[in-house]
């Protein structure tokens, strides 16, 4: 089962907040999905943006693919350096 890292969209007609959620990539945006890991309000001033480092890491090794909107909510908050130092990391001492 491929997993990917999106988001899924609540809130109300043009008042829209989002669920960083992990789902299978077949299942509908708003569908079934398999974890809540987050959340982005992008209305708030400054925007809020809370996910959870150690689940989104967690499924980053899994395999899960961010989206790009995802990859870039990742990037702000650090936890995709975070990712790509841990791989770098991974590679060399495998070698």
């Amino acid at each position: 089962m491929a997993t990917r890292i999106r988001l899924r969209r609540m809130g109300a007609k043009k008042r829209p907040f989002y669920r960083v959620v992990v789902a299978d990539q077949r299942s509908p945006r708003d569908g079934r999905f398999i974890e809540n890991i987050g959340k982005y309000h992008p209305l708030e001033e400054p925007s809020l943006i809370e996910i959870d480092e150690g689940r989104a890491l967690e499924w980053l090794h899994k395999g899960a693919q961010p989206s790009q909107a995802v990859q870039t909510l990742l990037a702000k908050v650090g936890i995709w350096e975070k990712f790509e130092a841990e791989k770098r990391v991974r590679r060399t001492s495998a070698s």
